[in-house]
């Protein structure tokens, strides 16, 4: 047995943070384990069961996407996950079902049931990145992403909340509801992309596409107790992503599984006409290298060199959370690998030097909205109260702070100061992230400080709240992948709380991190990750 738990609901992780020498730690063992059926176990792809399924003919697409939709439904009100429903959904399912009778070839992704970010274009549906600025408004073009989907037969099945424009860490900032998490409803699922991470972890769909500019995909998933991927920066094009702050943003992943995420990736990567910033680079096959647990070897992962990262296991970060992250690295080390500290001294300078970039792009990019080029307009007498008032109308507070710090920022007396500084400290960023991953094939870190966070706990707190992204900016700042994987859990007030770690790999090394995250998930034991809300749909 490689690694295991002495609880069979808790990954008893309780090492000491500090001192912690991971070349002699030795692995948890012990005999009572918690076996997961196949409908639960995190190792186990529900995009190839589903397939299976379809081709086998022992389930049409119908019955899949009815049972996805029932779910849906009767979960939406307590989470309120999404923003838009699909009114296609059945017919496209119908469609495939016709395919597959008549023996036509299908894509690798037919009848996948994929949740897209409201921040990301669909033809057929709203898209207003969680803002009354975009209120109504119906793209005439898909994003390239979504559009990538749909040749590979998927169906996007609805539209998920988000913080507005992308600006925020708890989901609470949407301009029209606040999204729950599955696993505790008074808390919240994480930011920006809380609805996906929600929609994924409550199995309202089978994948979804977040956006992640400072790691709105990973903390998300961490707090749902999903898989997060954020590619690297030009993995995949941002044609048709409603832009929050163009260096950093990138479209991410969500899945109940490596695996799935891994599909989803290698569905929507790749060079695209319509982004100059996309890159030429061959996609892999994300997921050919995957091997069953059964063919595993003693050391699947041996010499494999980690780094934990010294500055995310100090203080400011929850006990447990860090116990469940050096549990984590406990792991990894049974399986073979070679875990050391690393100090990423410039580290800490990541999340203001983040925010002054990120809200300074913001200030150019949301210019836009005026209510003549783009946004909903407000009658007014003259043109300057045009572009005030419907500003002022459309954006939210977060919004509009966020603005006014980036225009701050790039003021005449201010550049040199603010911005320009911050752009230094992001090459040095860039250079001890170079540095670690020159001796090492993977970082790992926690996804975020903390669990999920009650609802309101941190909304009239931002300083607080931009802490939380402490653990996630530098990846954004360096343009390197990173993917999160749950890894335990920490007792809440009225339920268990997921808790996910960060694995960082070089520029386009999204295969080397999906493969490691394989075989983890695999051998993980004693950690369901199905919410409460649907743990009757999915027994043990």
């Amino acid at each position: 047995m490689l690694s295991s738990v002495q609880n069979p609901r808790f990954l008893l992780l309780h090492l000491p943070p500090k001192h912690l020498h991971f070349a002699t730690t030795k692995a948890i063992h012990t005999s009572q384990t918690l076996a997961l059926s196949p409908s639960t176990s995190p190792s186990v792809s529900q995009i190839l069961t589903l397939r299976h399924s379809l081709l086998s003919r022992r389930s049409t697409a119908v019955e899949l996407a009815e049972a996805y939709l029932a779910r849906l439904r009767r979960t939406e009100p307590q989470l309120k996950s999404f923003l838009h429903v699909s009114e296609n959904a059945l017919k496209e399912a119908a469609e495939i079902d016709r395919r597959i009778e008549r023996n036509e070839a299908v894509g690798p992704m037919a009848g996948v049931l994929v949740a897209v970010k409201d921040n990301i274009c669909t033809a057929d549906m709203p898209s207003t990145a969680g803002s009354r600025a975009l209120e109504g408004y119906r793209p005439p073009f898909d994003a390239t992403a979504v559009r990538k989907l749909r040749e590979s037969g998927a169906i996007v099945i609805g539209k998920t909340n988000l913080d507005e424009f992308g600006m925020g860490s708890t989901t609470e900032g949407s301009a029209y509801q606040v999204t729950a998490n599955p696993w505790d409803l008074s808390r919240v699922p994480g930011g920006s992309s809380g609805g996906s991470a929600a929609a994924v972890s409550a199995r309202q769909c089978v994948v979804s596409l977040g956006s992640d500019t400072g790691g709105s995909v990973r903390q998300p998933a961490s707090f749902c107790g999903v898989v997060g991927l954020k590619p690297t920066y030009g993995r995949v094009s941002r044609y048709g992503l409603v832009a929050y702050a163009s260096s950093l943003d990138v479209i991410g992943c969500f899945g109940s599984s490596v695996t799935d995420t891994g599909i989803l990736l290698h569905a929507i990567s790749g060079h695209d006409r319509f982004d100059a910033t996309s890159s030429k680079r061959q996609v892999p096959a994300f997921t050919s290298q995957f091997i069953s647990k059964d063919l595993l070897e003693s050391k699947p992962l041996k010499g494999l060199r980690v780094g934990i990262i010294r500055e995310t296991i100090d203080d400011g970060v929850d006990p447990d959370v860090i116990s469940s992250v050096c549990g984590a690295a406990c792991h990894l080390e049974a399986l073979g690998c070679i875990v050391t500290e690393v100090s990423l001294p410039s580290f800490s300078l990541g999340l203001p030097a983040y925010y002054i970039l990120a809200s300074s792009e913001s200030s150019s990019n949301l210019s836009r909205y005026d209510g003549v080029r783009y946004g909903n307009q407000v009658v007014a007498g003259e043109l300057n109260s045009l572009y005030g008032n419907s500003r002022a109308k459309g954006f939210g507070s977060e919004v509009k702070m966020r603005i006014l710090m980036g225009t701050y920022a790039l003021s005449a007396g201010y550049y040199d100061a603010y911005y320009k500084r911050a752009q230094q400290v992001r090459t040095l960023i860039q250079k001890s992230f170079k540095e670690a991953l020159d001796n090492n094939d993977v970082l790992i870190s926690p996804a975020a400080p903390s669990v999920a966070y009650k609802i309101g706990e941190k909304k009239n707190d931002p300083l607080a709240m931009y802490a939380g992204d402490i653990m996630t900016v530098n990846v954004n700042l360096a343009g390197l992948p990173a993917l999160v994987l749950p890894c335990g859990f920490v007792e809440g007030e009225s339920t268990s709380l997921p808790v996910g770690f960060q694995m960082i790999g070089a520029a386009f090394d999204e295969e080397k991190l999906l493969k490691v995250g394989h075989i983890f998930e695999q051998t993980l034991q004693g950690c369901n990750f199905v919410p409460p809300l649907v743990a009757d749909d999915f027994p043990c």
